[in-house]
């Protein structure tokens, strides 16, 4: 039986994340009117790509810096990262970013695409994956295979994918837990009524269950599962490392917003505060100090908090 994960891709605007998704699977992530317009992929896509012994669902993310908590959004529960660097362009500032994203979040496994080796001779692709591979030297990429592609000749497509075959298969198992999703997308389907989608971190869920729907604001509410999908597929049951569609009965579409969560019930309890692990980037512009205020990401939501530092006054840079 297919293993189901998730594979996030990473790196620069119009380094071709994109392009490359729908050369992979033949989905066009793009689906908003601006990111057509503009050129540029503005919030999260999602397509399947089906390798076998692996399925992967992936989660297409925005490169441009003003989107970056869309970026976080889509990191949730990511299995194995795609980082895509162009050949005719290196690394550069989002490429840092959405790498040390990654790392902050614990993902372990992944492949590098060097895309867009057309424009390029061998000699500036061979000087790119040296940039690269000097990037990722001490982190979880250090090892993972950097593979030139090329959706205009199909260049190293096959390659790409036995590596994210290979990539998927050393993902460790992970202890059962129940089912959590955070919400990242809703809307109202004719005839069926709200429906919200989000990658299924834990757990499974089936038709006719019934969850806790954390609203985000302290509040939950018992809702019932209507109906479920996978990738536009009418399913049963969605579980862990699957893309879902969730069809909640009697539920209001405007009372729904990214951030908030379906769980099983108990499983979750609100909190405004978070005990946690903090580790401070070496380029980061300052220490974390204690009181600092800072923006909160976790699963798809994003809340202002106040750092407290136990033990000392503050975190310095690269601790």
């Amino acid at each position: 039986m297919p293993r189901d994960l998730i594979l996030g891709t990473a790196g620069h605007i119009d380094h071709g994340k994109t392009a490359l998704v729908r050369a992979l699977t033949g989905t066009d992530c793009d689906r908003l009117p601006e990111e057509k317009a503009r050129g540029i992929t503005v919030d999260l896509g999602f397509a399947r790509l089906d390798l076998g012994g692996v399925r992967l669902g992936v989660v297409d993310v925005p490169g441009h810096e003003r989107f970056v908590r869309n970026m976080l959004a889509g990191a949730t529960g990511v299995d194995v990262a795609l980082l895509v660097v162009a050949a005719d362009d290196g690394v550069m500032p989002q490429t840092r970013e959405h790498l040390a994203i990654l790392r902050l979040l614990g993902v372990r496994h992944g492949v590098v695409a060097l895309t867009k080796a057309d424009l390029v001779d061998e000699a500036a692709r061979e000087l790119a994956e040296c940039e690269v591979r000097e990037l990722v030297r001490g982190t979880f990429l250090e090892a993972a295979p950097v593979v030139a592609t090329s959706v205009v000749t199909g260049r190293g497509l096959a390659e790409l994918r036995d590596a994210l075959r290979i990539a998927g298969e050393r993902v460790e198992p992970r202890p059962p837990e129940p089912f959590r999703l955070p919400v990242d997308r809703v809307f109202v389907a004719q005839g069926h009524g709200t429906v919200v989608t989000g990658t299924v971190v834990s757990g499974t869920v089936s038709v006719g269950d019934e969850l806790d729907w954390h609203r985000g604001d302290g509040t939950t509410d018992v809702v019932r599962v209507r109906g479920l999908s996978n990738h536009g597929t009418a399913v049963e049951t969605v579980c862990r490392g699957q893309r879902a569609g969730v069809n909640l009965a009697g539920v209001p579409h405007d009372a729904v917003r990214r951030g908030q969560e379906l769980a099983a019930q108990g499983f979750l309890k609100p909190s405004k505060v978070l005990t946690v692990r903090l580790h401070c980037l070496a380029d980061a512009p300052t220490p974390i100090r204690h009181r600092l205020p800072v923006r909160v990401h976790t699963g798809t939501a994003e809340v202002m908090g106040t750092v407290s530092v136990l033990d000392f006054d503050r975190v310095e840079r690269g601790k």
